[in-house]
């Protein structure tokens, strides 16, 4: 007979989570976490540039030994296990204090970054070695958000070693993260260059393209006229293609910034993204007003241009303004990141990016890429649904027998990665209109009340 475990008695439902080497890790990565910390207090620390090296290297240490303990000491397989007892990873107070930290540094990044300083300091030398100049705080950002890239992705290729296309999309982004939105542009600093992040463009970078954009890259002369070049040819002419081939996927789980941190950082809240019914039609409201506002303010912008800002002048200076703190610093920034802890890892890729808007506008009409399903070997574990960062009842789709078509997937494939059965399955095919049409129908469980909703993806 078996020995039964005291921990997993009734009166205390939650299994073993940490083994001894993985509290070593915990207590190695605060340690690191506390010297930024202390500096973030405003505490001017004594050789500041060896002290974030030092501090970096521990916190690197210790996720990679947490993830090592984690998934290659046990059997193959994704594992999940204690997830929705985890204090962090549902919304216990450690997630909540979480999100509090995180929100509250991306506030002091983006209007208080006097608060900043010393932290800032720390990566002077840094930035000299790659950039020839100090540190600022765009910088530290880059920084931070390229080492959680790199790192959580470790984790996360540890985590699914199993599974090919998890391991190829995440070496994906971050291979864009550290060379297309850290190096590159640190090298054409190092250059005299503007530091252009090819890695995004427009609509989700909604500066490209407009007037003053176009103007001030025409002054560089030939490498101007190139950056102006490739900045028109990526949202109007690659990104239909790609997108037409293989889905928002290639831009949204093997290139973008954004969908590498929510997949890699992020991939502890993927559960907690809302899949209700009223959640998907709040995402849908709010992502297409997103693209309207986008494509508003350029066109403004653009006829103030021509018109030498004679007709809308009065009207487009708030609105810019009003777009750059509600949508780029505010919604992108400082929810779309520091909420992980509360609402999930695709907070704005779901609720806001006008990029992911507008190729799932493609995707949804003009696109090959499906997830297909075997309706016949479905058991309705319900994984799918549960891990599906952007909020999609998978399940749903796979109990009809009904290919995955909708706008807000991005084919990240955990759905079918956790699927015990193979069920799903990622898949460019042909297209047909009549198929997709009969796809896009889909039955959602409101309620106890069945709803069918038709073109309504």
């Amino acid at each position: 007979m078996a020995e039964i475990n005291p921990s997993m008695s009734l009166s205390n439902p939650m299994p073993p989570v940490l083994n001894g080497v993985q509290k070593i890790a915990t207590a190695v990565g605060s340690i690191g976490l506390l010297f930024l910390m202390i500096a973030w207090a405003g505490v001017n620390l004594p050789s500041s540039g060896l002290i974030l090296g030092v501090s970096f290297a521990l916190i690197a240490t210790a996720i990679l030994l947490f993830a090592w303990q984690a998934y290659m000491t046990v059997p193959e397989g994704i594992k999940n296990n204690g997830v929705f007892f985890s204090s962090i990873a549902y919304r216990g107070i450690l997630g909540w204090g979480a999100g509090i930290l995180i929100t509250g540094f991306y506030v002091c990044l983006y209007w208080f970054p006097s608060t900043l300083e010393q932290v800032i300091r720390m990566h002077d030398g840094l930035s000299m070695f790659l950039r020839g100049k100090a540190a600022d705080q765009w910088f530290v950002y880059g920084t931070f958000y390229t080492f959680a890239v790199i790192f959580m992705g470790i984790k996360f290729i540890l985590k699914y070693k199993h599974n090919t296309y998890q391991i190829i999309r995440t070496i994906s982004v971050m291979f864009f993260q550290l060379g297309f939105a850290f190096l590159l542009p640190a090298f054409l600093a190092t250059m005299n260059q503007p530091e252009e992040y090819f890695s995004y463009f427009w609509p989700l970078d909604s500066y490209a393209l407009r007037p003053d954009w176009i103007a001030g890259k025409a002054d560089l002369g030939t490498f101007g006229y190139w950056i102006i070049g490739i900045g028109i040819a990526l949202p109007f002419v690659v990104t239909p293609i790609l997108t037409y081939l293989y889905g928002k996927r290639w831009y949204c789980s093997w290139v973008c910034g954004c969908g590498g941190l929510a997949e890699t950082a992020g991939d502890p809240f993927r559960q907690l993204s809302d899949k209700s019914l009223k959640a998907w039609k709040i995402e849908r409201w709010m992502i297409y007003s997103v693209l309207v506002a986008v494509v508003l303010l350029t066109v403004l912008l653009w006829v103030n241009h021509q018109t030498h800002n004679q007709l809308l002048g009065g009207i487009t200076e708030p609105y810019k303004k009003a777009y750059g703190f509600l949508i780029a610093q505010m919604f992108s920034g400082v929810i779309g990141v520091g909420f992980y802890p509360i609402m999930g890892s695709r907070v704005w890729c779901r609720f806001g990016c006008p990029m992911a808007a507008l190729l799932g506008l493609q995707q949804k009409f003009f696109s090959r890429f499906r997830i297909t399903t075997n309706g016949g070997q479905c058991i309705s574990c319900g994984n799918c649904s549960t891990y599906c960062e952007m909020g999609i009842d998978v399940r749903s789709y796979a109990q009809k027998g009904q290919n995955v078509v909708r706008a807000s997937c991005v084919g990240c494939g955990i759905c079918a990665a956790v699927c015990p059965r193979g069920v799903l399955r990622l898949e460019n095919g042909s297209v047909d209109i009549n198929q997709r049409t009969e796809d896009l129908r889909t039955i959602h469980i409101t309620e106890g009340q069945v709803k069918i909703l038709s073109m309504d993806a």
